[in-house]
């Protein structure tokens, strides 16, 4: 095992390979028995296999990939399955646009999507067997990595700790230690991953500086200085190395690209969506015959306050401001279906259109919540810099019960990093929420405690146990 572990990039990138290749195979071969044309050297076919595989790449970068060892199996499946939905849909449609000429004797026909369909299923196949088969084969070849927990408090423990058990197969947690531990060296140097939480960025700067020269993998939550960072680039002043960090908004270019954006979006998906908006409201309205719509005040650009639209999941007496908890009674049963499912955020379509709000940007927070984060976390106002969206980081990748702190990093690094393409792959990965829905809804609640502990003392406390 010790050898093949020199070659686990190599092994990856061969897995990867024979999916992409499999799945290119399956769409040709299934498609090219009743139109033997595909098959033989002409245009067509060239130019559909090319779409095919550009499209392929494009959209398994947008959604993740077939990254095996890194995440679970069912994200991978569920990226992957998007990915080659996108992909085989463009390419279907493309070969029926490019077989609609009149000197062409083969055009696709209806009967077609029966095919589409097979292949779509027999890819599905082939992504969840390879894709359990990868990480089978990874973490058989690299056992979990020694890890150890440094922060300031329970409290840091408690936060970050719970986030690591959910990667059980990559990361073993050996030792949980306060910053200030007088072993804290000694641990790291058994350790092959640290964790650094929550820790003073003078004492955290000291710790990963002793990492990168022991060969130590680090991971470390971000503070402003790292915000900041996002938007720097490396510049030479003379013969000077330096990090450069220049203020900048959205230019006019990128400010007119993204409305633009925001209204065709927002029209598109105010057709398309019209019968779920249908059937949610009626839903609404035969479960206790309240409103269908609740309107709330909410911050955007500036600080500048307006409604936002949601369809009410709440009983109308109880939908006050506060924060949803577990097991919230004043949910209804309709509204715990559309809020899992993120259908009541939908009618915020209507503030896109109108400008209020964004297709991507900072979700905006209740004004009692911008009031009550700011307090504790000054640097929370930085995220009203921009317009409101209602897709993002946050909303991607964290939950109701995200911390305050975490929602911030999320949107600034989004803020930092602004661009029309980064916008247009947010917009994409939205759609894997629906398949992490309950996972992504999770209220405040209350943990599991943790507790520090080392190696060393779990040891001495068994060899006691057994005299």
């Amino acid at each position: 095992m010790n050898r093949l572990k020199k070659f686990t990039s190599l092994i990856v990138m061969l897995l990867k390979f024979t999916l992409f290749f499999l799945l290119f195979a399956i769409f040709f071969l299934l498609f090219g028995i009743n139109n033997a044309w595909l098959l033989h050297v002409s245009r067509t076919a060239a130019v559909t296999m090319f779409t095919f595989v550009v499209l392929g790449l494009a959209s398994m970068s947008i959604f993740g990939g077939y990254s095996i060892g890194i995440n679970k199996s069912k994200p991978i499946i569920s990226s992957l399955s998007l990915a080659t939905f996108f992909t085989d849909v463009i390419t279907y449609v493309q070969l029926c646009i490019m077989n609609t000429n009149s000197a062409n004797n083969q055009t696709f026909k209806l009967e077609d999507l029966d095919i589409l369909l097979i292949v779509y299923v027999l890819q599905l196949i082939m992504i969840i067997a390879l894709t359990y088969f990868g990480n089978h084969v990874f973490f058989t070849i690299n056992s979990p990595e020694k890890c150890c927990v440094i922060t300031t408090s329970k409290y840091a423990l408690n936060s970050v700790v719970p986030k690591i058990l959910k990667y059980k197969k990559q990361y073993n947690i050996t030792d949980m230690i306060l910053f200030t531990s007088p072993d804290l060296f000694d641990i790291i140097n058994r350790c092959d991953t640290v964790f650094v939480y929550d820790v003073p960025v003078s004492s955290r700067t000291m710790i990963i500086e002793y990492c990168y020269a022991n060969n130590k993998n680090i991971y470390y939550n971000f503070e402003m200085c790292d915000i900041v960072a996002l938007r720097g680039r490396t510049a030479i002043l003379d013969d000077k190395p330096l990090y450069a960090s220049q203020v900048k908004g959205l230019t006019i270019e990128q400010k007119f690209f993204k409305r633009l954006l925001d209204v065709f979006g927002s029209l598109c998906g105010l057709i398309v969506l019209s019968p779920l908006f249908v059937i949610s409201a009626l839903c609404i309205k035969l479960e206790d015959g309240g409103k269908v719509l609740f309107k709330q005040k909410r911050a955007t650009l500036n600080g500048k306050i307006f409604y936002v639209y949601k369809f009410r999941t709440m009983k109308e007496k109880d939908s006050v401001n506060r924060s949803v908890t577990s097991d919230d009674d004043r949910i209804t049963k309709v509204g715990r279906f559309l809020r899992k499912f993120r259908i009541d955020e939908l009618p915020q379509l209507i503030n896109i259109l109108k400008g209020e709000m964004s297709i991507v940007g900072p979700r905006p927070e209740m004004v009692e919540n911008v009031d009550q984060y700011t307090d504790m976390l000054s640097e929370f106002s930085y995220r009203l810099r921009v317009k409101a969206g209602l897709t993002g980081h946050a909303q991607i990748a964290g939950k109701y019960n995200t911390s305050p702190k975490d929602k911030l990093v999320l949107d600034l690094m989004y803020i930092e990093k602004y661009s029309l393409w980064l916008d247009i792959k947010l917009i994409f990965q939205t759609l894997t929420v629906f398949f992490k829905a309950s996972d992504s809804t999770e209220a405040f609640g209350e943990g599991e405690e943790f507790e520090f502990f080392t190696q060393e003392v779990e040891k001495e406390e068994n060899k006691e146990q057994d005299k």
